[in-house]
């Protein structure tokens, strides 16, 4: 994060959501991140970080089931058709809400 913070060249509130993301990352993992983030917004972290999501989280961390961007992949056929919005999640809004 240091070395990060000290090479700049960013605006000062895309490197703190860059961290932010990167320091949730290990609790929720990359696929989560992948559906709380644009595809564009995770590319613009990666860049400023000078990582791979997919490298450096889990697919799914200790704290994912906690999320209902976790209950939304857990609905869907492919998690991928999920990020592009090409499925949709079929929402039991009794069992537990989804926003």
């Amino acid at each position: 994060m240091d070395q990060v913070i000290r090479k700049g060249g960013f605006q000062l509130d895309e490197l703190e959501s860059a961290l932010g993301m990167y320091m949730i990352g290990f609790h929720f993992g990359w696929k989560v991140l992948y559906v709380i983030h644009s595809k564009k917004t995770i590319r613009k972290y990666e860049e400023i970080l000078g990582i791979s999501v997919r490298e450096v989280f889990d697919e799914f961390g200790p704290d994912a089931d906690r999320t209902n961007a976790y209950v939304l992949i857990q609905k869907v056929s492919s998690f991928w058709k999920l990020v592009s919005g090409e499925e949709k999640p079929a929402l039991d809004l009794d069992k537990r809400s989804v926003s």
